[in-house]
């Protein structure tokens, strides 16, 4: 567990305007609740799900807190609609939290994952920008570096154009700051293995693991919604200004939250079943069922070729970025919405590949990619 400095972020939340998108979610939620514990002035939540909005809203400490907070039901895929937020509300700080992040899911609805993890992104980053955010903070994932998954290159894709976003604006007075902040698992989140190997072990059994030699980093939800705001913190103070000596090319815009020792997941199988008073193998079976198509045995959190910087904050370290220019970044946007639009899988792998070279690498995990029929949304 790592120290948080709450008079750090007391400093940096107090009086400001908080927009969290994906409010709703394990991630979202948690900033919500640690916005208003640190004296954010006006919280709003922007989700797109209805029963998560509201149950958010009426979230105790919410609702007994000074925090003006309002919430709106939007979807980040929606370009204008995000801008007639963000422009009405006029936030100070963003927490961008709406994702789609189940692996095996993304897989198969790869347009979706695309939509949302890229596009959206993309929407709420310009949003922002337009509306004079002080700073952006896109919530990405260890699976973006060396991503052998749709849920991972998305991401990247992702904080590449927030870098360049952030790189285009260095040394404009004021500007907003656009950077992301990777971390592993967290504990008790929505398809976690915590609750599903709890609600199986109430079950009798079997518990289900891929892998017997797959590890993962896990922290508590508490604790990645503090480090995510300290690296917004820093980002907005001391991340601003360069070290001396430095190019301009090297400010850090990509936090990663130190996870601490990974956790083999076979292993924490067994000690769950014993803690609810169990044997393993003999109460209760662990039935290994194979990796799905994303997964990979051992997560990390830098890319071989991006060099870390420590920032002097326990728990967190930063990344100078390696990206793309604005224009680099733009053409394989455009790219990447013509194959979406057409259902064209390849072409999307085409241009994860050309932008993540690392991508490539895939293939080496994965079985081929079937074609996948362009799922229709539902007109609303």
């Amino acid at each position: 567990t790592v120290q948080i400095d709450r008079g750090r972020l007391e400093t940096f939340i107090r009086g400001k305007r908080v927009l969290v998108t994906g409010g709703g979610g394990s991630i979202g939620s948690e900033i919500c609740i640690r916005a208003v514990a640190f004296g954010a002035s006006d919280l709003m939540i922007l989700e797109s799900s209805e029963p998560s909005l509201h149950h958010i809203l009426e979230n105790p400490t919410l609702l007994s807190s000074d925090t003006n907070v309002d919430g709106v039901i939007a979807d980040v895929r929606d370009r204008e609609r995000v801008r007639e937020v963000m422009g009405e509300f006029r936030p100070d700080v963003v927490f961008h939290a709406a994702a789609l992040k189940h692996v095996p899911y993304l897989e198969r609805n790869w347009t979706e994952g695309v939509k949302t993890n890229v596009f959206g992104s993309v929407n709420v980053a310009d949003a922002a920008v337009e509306a004079g955010a002080g700073a952006i903070v896109m919530i990405s994932t260890d699976k973006a570096i060396d991503p052998v998954s749709m849920l991972g290159v998305t991401k990247r894709l992702a904080e590449m154009y927030g870098q360049a976003l952030d790189a285009e604006f260095m040394g404009r007075n004021g500007a907003t700051r656009i950077i992301a902040v990777r971390f592993g698992n967290v504990l008790g989140s929505v398809g976690s293995v915590v609750p599903k190997f709890k609600a199986q072990i109430a079950r009798g059994g079997p518990i289900t693991v891929t892998h017997p030699d797959m590890v993962r980093y896990f922290m508590t939800t508490r604790e990645a919604a503090d480090l995510v705001l300290t690296s917004a913190s820093h980002a907005d103070a001391e991340g601003r200004v360069l070290a001396e000596g430095s190019n301009e090319d090297e400010r850090a815009s990509v936090y990663v939250l130190k996870m601490g020792q990974p956790v083999r997941i076979y292993e924490l199988a067994e000690r769950m079943i014993r803690l609810a008073g169990y044997e393993p193998g003999e109460d209760i079976e662990i039935n290994v069922t194979g990796t799905r198509p994303g997964e990979r045995l051992h997560e990390i959190l830098f890319a071989r070729e991006e060099p870390r910087a420590e920032i002097g904050i326990d728990g967190v370290m930063a990344a100078k970025p390696v990206f793309a220019d604005r224009a680099r970044v733009d053409q394989w946007l455009a790219i990447l919405a013509r194959a979406v639009a057409g259902g064209d899988r390849s072409a999307a792998e085409r241009v994860f590949e050309d932008a993540v070279p690392e991508f490539k690498r895939r293939r080496q995990h994965l079985p081929p990619a079937a074609p996948v029929q362009q799922a229709r949304l539902a007109s609303k």
